[in-house]
């Protein structure tokens, strides 16, 4: 990778170990009209990266990226030489840095390519995002999108500049990637095993979706150093607004597919709430590499422990069902662990539950349940006539039997990729919506709906005392 940096109109050239060299790969890739040119803008979160961990041959090798000068940066550099440098299929990118205090107005003024990425801090991703389709580039955004009702109105506005524009706002939903996930969807739309989808109660959710998530962690088979900004929800967020993202569009994508959610009628918001995850200075240091807390995080901190609201859950009413999010950050995982994911969808015929715990060796398992009630022997075959279809698309997949009234699904190891091959997915998905010009139709009402929703879960668990 060849990388260059623009600072004070001078140019420092800094040449890194690749495959190939930038020239070489210029001289071949010949540019044109339709060809996609990313831009990365202030790559705070390691998901810039991930955007960049495969090639894609629509997409320009030459990536232009606006940032401050800082260690946010210098990761992002790091990650994608890495990628370049790999022995198994490495990528070709050639990245083009300005670092400076006006990246954001150099990118404008530059004009660079025509998809922006970005992925860092959240407290200024929608004004990133607002003054990006200003300038008529399409945006592929790292969630959250907002992270407050205020940023809430601005990304209503952005939907609304992106239609006049002519170009597209969409935001990396990888959690639909995820095999287990899809196969618990596709299971929910057959009749003859799911039923229908009960409403539940409160009390008695009919869709459940839990997340747990770790602060120390590896990307890449390498530790992550994350910035200490993450730590100040004013800056990354609450997580009742940032994971459970993902969480809420799983609710909006697996009950209502390819449904239109007006969240002005079809949502009704019942209760949120919000605890903190303590660290010690020792942990902080482990994480973010600095000996000291930064004074925007001595609000947060007793005793020398930062306490971070990272953790929430919300109690909502979509379309009529009961759902419930929740998400929960410890430090870091038990051995052999990694984040985690916990699903429940509950038909009139069947629960289908995901579980990834220590006893399915932290990697997602699909189960069907058979509700109390139903003949067995009916529904069995009912359900072994439903996996041949199933088996058709997804060749390889097969039912394990565990019980009378339960059964595992067994999912070939080749479908699952990883949460960081999702990003590929995710990103491969957005290129064909822009090769076709348009976002499916109920793509735009959606985000808004779960933007609302978890922007006014914030409002009603700090209005608790």
């Amino acid at each position: 990778m060849k990388y260059y940096i623009f600072a004070a109109s001078i140019l420092l050239c800094v040449s890194c170990s690749s495959k190939k060299e930038s020239s070489e790969t210029a001289e071949v890739a010949k540019e044109t009209s339709s060809q996609v040119r990313l831009i990365t803008l202030d790559p705070g979160h390691f998901h810039a990266a991930l955007v960049q961990k495969t090639g894609y041959p629509q997409v320009s090798n030459d990536v232009y990226v606006y940032a401050p000068q800082g260690d946010d940066l210098q990761e992002h550099l790091n990650k994608i030489e890495a990628y370049n440098s790999r022995e198994d299929n490495p990528t070709q990118w050639n990245e083009i840095v300005y670092a400076g205090e006006d990246y954001l107005q150099k990118m404008l003024a530059d004009a660079k390519g025509n998809v922006m990425v970005t992925a860092g801090n959240n407290g200024k991703k929608t004004a990133y995002i607002h003054q990006t389709l200003s300038a008529g580039i399409n945006v592929l955004a790292d969630k959250p999108m907002a992270i407050d009702k205020e940023n809430f109105e601005v990304l209503k506005e952005c939907f609304d500049i992106a239609q006049q524009k002519g170009v597209m706002l969409y935001d990396i939903m990888t959690e639909r990637y995820e095999i287990s996930t899809m196969m618990q969807k596709e299971l929910s739309l057959i009749p003859s095993v799911y039923g229908t989808q009960l409403s539940g109660s409160q009390k008695d959710p009919a869709v459940v979706k839990e997340s747990v998530h770790h602060f120390f962690k590896t990307v890449s088979g390498k530790p992550l150093k994350r910035p200490m900004w993450f730590f100040d929800v004013e800056q990354e967020g609450d997580g009742i607004v940032d994971v459970t993202t993902h969480l809420v569009d799983l609710v909006q994508w697996e009950c209502f597919p390819e449904q239109i959610i007006d969240y002005h009628k079809d949502i009704e918001m019942l209760d949120a709430n919000r605890w903190t995850t303590a660290m010690s200075a020792a942990q902080f240091k482990e994480v973010t590499g600095s000996d000291v807390f930064p004074p925007y995080l001595q609000k947060d901190i007793t005793n020398n422990v930062l306490n971070v609201y990272s953790n929430g859950d919300i109690h909502y009413k979509i379309k009529g069902i009961h759902a419930k999010v929740s998400v929960v950050w410890n430090y870091t995982f038990p051995k052999g662990g990694g984040d985690t994911h916990y699903s429940i969808m509950k038909g009139s015929k069947a629960n289908l539950i995901i579980r990834q715990g220590a006893e399915q060796g932290y990697k997602p398992s699909l189960y069907i349940e058979a509700v109390k009630g139903i003949d067995l022997t009916v529904y069995e075959k009912d359900l072994q006539e439903a996996m041949v279809n199933i088996a058709d698309k997804y060749p390889g997949m097969k039912l394990n039997k565990l019980t009378s009234s339960t059964w595992q699904l067994e999912i070939p190891a080749n479908y699952h990729v990883g949460h960081e091959a999702h990003f590929g997915q995710v990103t491969a998905n957005f290129l064909q919506y822009l090769q076709e010009g348009k976002l499916p139709s109920w793509e735009v009402p959606n985000m808004l709906a779960k933007y609302y929703v978890t922007t006014q879960a914030l409002e009603i668990a700090k209005g608790k005392k």
